[in-house]
């Protein structure tokens, strides 16, 4: 329940954001897969912050590791350990 209550309160943020710079709800489609793709980006900065203030390096690999997967979803021809069959 508490996972619905606060998918409900970055809802109505992002719609008083939408509504201070004006941009109709629901938004067109290219601006709404835009707001998407900075949502997925936004995930990204808080696990990279607390990397960075634990004082570890966040280099490509890293973001890769961490970042790309779930930004990108599973890219083809990526063999991760999960995706290997198993015999």
């Amino acid at each position: 329940m508490k996972a619905y209550l606060l998918a409900l309160g970055a809802g109505a943020l992002v719609g008083v954001i939408y509504g201070l710079l004006q941009i109709r709800s629901p938004a067109p489609p290219v601006i709404a897969l835009v707001g998407l793709l900075g949502i997925l980006l936004g995930e990204q900065v808080v696990p990279l912050a607390r990397r960075l203030l634990e004082g570890q390096g966040v280099n490509l690999s890293t973001l890769r590791e961490e970042c790309g997967e779930h930004v990108l979803g599973r890219l083809p021809g990526r063999v991760t350990a999960e995706s290997r069959p198993k015999a």
